[in-house]
């Protein structure tokens, strides 16, 4: 099993031992705690659970206290379960970094994208325009027709209309480490992850190497 929670830093770009410049999202990967082991004995599923990013006690409920509190962990505002399959050497208490993941790797990175409210057919489907000439003035950016009048008298569901845009989960599959600084505990990533900066981030190994 590898996985770890993290934080989006932003974006830069680096470059490679041939001079190419490689554009990079940076991930602050941790540090994280397993808090609880699940195993097919006990629970029905093999699965470990981790959490990441301190927080003030104030912050968390008693029972969030109480969970983390066995292991004498510090508390910890995000958690989440990976399900695991065979052995692992993972117990309760551990604490993992950056560097559970190489360089050259490929991993899986889980985000939520940025919010953009409520928007129009042509940013939120990409619909386009209508036609500027002969006087019309007030439908440029209208969708226009949806369905039909007596057959079917509605418009079906599913259809693709100004809506609530963004703030959807969403991954991306299968990019690539380019750098891991574990002593930062930082991970670049090639290209671009979902969610704004400060955003937390689910890094994942790959399942479509």
């Amino acid at each position: 099993m590898k996985g770890l929670l993290g934080k989006k830093v932003g974006m830069t770009q680096i470059f490679n031992e041939s001079g190419d410049v490689i554009p990079v999202t940076v991930l602050e990967a941790g540090p994280c705690y397993v808090t609880q082991v699940r195993t097919l004995e006990n629970d029905g599923y093999s699965a470990v659970q981790i959490g990441f990013e301190e927080v003030k006690p104030a912050r968390l409920a008693a029972g969030e206290k109480g969970h983390l509190k066995r292991n004498n962990l510090p508390t910890l505002k995000h958690i989440k379960e990976f399900r695991v399959k065979g052995e692992h050497n993972l117990a309760e208490g551990n604490k993992l970094m950056a560097d559970v993941f190489k360089e050259g790797e490929h991993v899986d990175v889980v985000g939520i994208t940025k919010g953009k409210g409520f928007q129009g057919g042509i940013k939120r489907h990409h619909f386009s325009r209508s036609k500027k000439t002969h006087g019309q003035s007030d439908r440029m950016r209208s969708p226009g027709s949806n369905s039909s009048g007596t057959t079917p008298g509605r418009v079906y569901k599913g259809s693709r209309r100004p809506g609530h845009m963004g703030s959807v989960k969403a991954t991306v599959q299968n990019v690539k480490v380019v750098m891991v600084d574990a002593e930062r505990n930082l991970i670049a990533v090639n290209g671009s992850v979902p969610g704004g900066k400060g955003s937390i981030v689910v890094i994942q190994e790959a399942r479509k190497q």
